[in-house]
């Protein structure tokens, strides 16, 4: 095994090259840059009208990172509609075959599931029906799993031996099973992996990252190695993991989403990210060395949120492999890979807490040394997944205030002494309504092309044609109803953390539950009161504004409704007996997801048997200072110094 990507020369490493790798970068960069323009420029006449004051000068600034936001998306939508209804494969652009790894390939992988005070029945549950699915072990292609505990509740840890212990018996037959449980959290999840990879990372060839709700196929584990083995020179392969056994309107209406949208987005992103793509911190495999050798994560200088650990370690660590010259590539065509999520607003809400300010961090690495364009791409569009919100409140703010002023302020016509004719206002150029229409567009376009995917490939796992359009109308109307929320909680994170507050990384809950309207309203009654005020006060000075608001202001009054009768598991159970929302995991559940029940009882006194042998390997700290490439980091040089 060895921590740098195979010569050209080797016979082994002669895979194809991805074609126009560079044309189609610039060809989408161009696409979005020209499109963005289109907009700005629209925007701009709009609001030159009569000269640009400071507040509609701020609003143009604003409206053009919000808009080419959008632009991205759109344009990776319709890229992966086209790819995926002719059916290419978004790297080669070939019909897509399946991997051809070399007659004499050998490999021993470790599916790696790193947990921390879990629901452990939950997980050897999943644990289980992934091994149970995987086809027989062979000579040429060993696998086996590592559960790797951090969990610092002495009943939870003791629970894990138990269970552990338990799954061992059970899975005796079918594959090794191995428990370890360290004392220190150090690190988190990048530490925990870390620790796997100095301990026992020398035994493996490929890790294959579960998160403690993922379950995949074992026919998905075999093509994902498979295709590791048929190139040397790739060094991590994302899946598309697909939320399942969501029970919750709120669940139900994120599940389906998934199922119908992300694919073809995935397939989008891949086509111009290509051998650069991201890592989502589960549901892939790497080669073990080359993360061994680069992925070694410094700390931040200062003090959290923005310093200490680098929480958000997946895009890093597929940015430091991308550094390294290995290929990080996203299969989107594979099946049977799934996770579960939380199953209401403010479960989901407190997890994007944790993500904005790992996301946040990156905003530090955008000058790293030696880092691909695109890994900055990435940094830059996880921190603008939540900076968008703030953006968005920051435009309706503004835009707010601006039609107030107009409002209240009488118009001065003659702005000399000695004028005698008035300057009358020239009227805007009649394309608010374009604009408006055409960014209305490009904003459910890619649910439109999802949609229409799925009617003409299989609409009978959505409960057929008629149902699958109701489906997708029922998730849009929801969608933009909690939008306003989801955009004052993300404001309110992105706040929070450049302000200097931190937040604890605890496990989240994915088992569905109602919550009570005493919590619901807890939660939302600053945004509901915010929402209120703000329709009285434009539909008193301004109505016209105070409709073109109606979707921001009706969404936040009626935001303890939504999130409490959302997370309701008989509205969602309801919906599926009348076939709504219904997705494929569902319709034809694989046998992965039929296997997955929670077990019984076990002995409260079992030990499980211990790990195999350590074989102690290094693994160094990288830099993303500038003299990088001169100075390797060792262990104890960090980022910065």
């Amino acid at each position: 095994m060895s921590g740098t990507p195979m010569s050209a020369a080797d016979p082994r490493a002669s895979v194809a090259p991805i074609p126009f790798r560079r044309t189609r970068r610039l060809v989408f960069a161009l696409l979005v840059a020209a499109t963005t323009g289109l907009g700005l420029g629209t925007m701009f006449r709009i609001l030159h009208v009569g000269g640009l004051t400071p507040l509609e000068l701020a609003i143009l600034v604003l409206f053009t990172v919000t808009f080419g936001w959008i632009v991205i998306a759109f344009w990776s939508g319709i890229i992966g509609f086209v790819l995926s209804l002719t059916g290419r494969d978004p790297l080669s652009l070939a019909k897509a075959s399946p991997p051809s790894p070399p007659d004499d390939a050998r490999s021993r992988t470790a599916l790696v599931m790193p947990i921390h005070n879990e629901d452990v029945e939950r997980v050897a549950a999943g644990l289980e029906a992934t091994c149970r699915d995987l086809p027989p072990i062979t000579e040429a292609r060993r696998i086996e799993a590592f559960v790797l505990s951090d969990s610092t509740d002495a009943d939870i840890v003791a629970r894990e031996r138990a269970t552990m212990a338990a799954l061992q018996h059970r899975l005796a037959d079918h594959c090794q099973i191995h428990y370890r449980h360290r004392d220190s959290n150090a690190g988190r999840k990048a530490g925990n992996l870390g620790d796997f990879c100095q301990r026992w990372g020398q035994h493996y060839d490929f890790m294959l990252v579960l998160d403690a709700d993922s379950l995949m196929s074992g026919d998905t584990v075999h093509q994902l190695i498979a295709e590791m083995e048929a190139n040397p020179r790739l060094g991590l392969l994302q899946t598309v993991p697909i939320p399942v056994r969501q029970d919750s309107l709120f669940g139900r209406a994120n599940q389906f989403a998934a199922a119908v949208y992300s694919p073809m987005l995935a397939t989008g992103l891949s086509f111009w990210q290509s051998d650069a793509a991201n890592y989502f911190g589960h549901n892939a495999i790497m080669r073990v060395d080359a993360f061994t050798q680069h992925c070694g994560l410094p700390e931040l200088p200062g003090r959290p949120p923005l310093g200490g650990d680098i929480l958000s370690h997946d895009f890093v660590e597929a940015a430091l492999l991308r550094r390294a010259g290995w290929e990080v590539r996203m299969r989107t065509d594979l099946g049977g890979s799934f996770e579960e999520m939380p199953s209401h607003i403010l479960d989901y809400a407190k997890r994007d807490r944790r993500w904005v300010q790992g996301n946040l961090q990156h905003l530090r690495l955008l000058g790293g040394s030696g880092l691909h364009m695109l890994s900055r791409v990435h940094f830059l569009c996880g921190a603008l997944a939540y900076l968008s919100s703030l953006i968005w409140l920051a435009i309706l703010l503004v835009s707010t205030i601006d039609a107030l002023m107009r409002a209240l302020i009488e118009p001065n016509f003659f702005t000399s002494n000695a004028q005698l004719f008035p300057n009358w206002p020239i009227a805007p150029p009649n394309l608010i309504m374009p604009l408006l229409g055409g960014t209305l567009a490009m904003l459910l376009m890619p649910k439109v092309l999802g949609v229409c995917l799925a009617l003409r490939r299989h609409p009978g796992l959505y409960g057929g044609r008629a149902r699958l359009v109701a489906s997708a109308l029922l998730e849009a109307l929801f969608a933009m109803l909690i939008a306003p929320l989801m955009m004052v909680f993300h404001s309110r994170f992105v706040i929070e953390v450049l302000s200097g507050r931190t937040v604890a990384w605890n496990p989240q809950s994915r088992e569905g539950r109602a919550l009570p309207w005493r919590e619901a309203l807890r939660h939302t009654w600053p945004g509901t009161l915010a929402g209120t005020f703000w329709a009285w006060i434009t539909w008193w000075y301004t109505p016209t504004f105070f409709w073109w608001l109606t979707p921001v202001w009706l969404g936040l009054m009626l935001a303890a409704p939504l999130v409490r009768l959302s997370s309701s598991l008989t509205i969602g159970r309801r919906l599926r007996q009348r076939g709504l929302l219904l997705v494929p995991s569902e319709t034809t559940p694989p046998a992965v997801l039929k296997g997955l029940t929670l077990p019984a009882t076990v002995d409260g006194n079992a030990e499980p048997a211990p790990p195999p042998k350590e074989r102690p390997c290094d693994m160094p700290l990288q830099s993303f200072s500038r003299d990088w490439a001169h100075n390797p980091p060792t262990q104890e040089q960090g980022i910065g110094k």
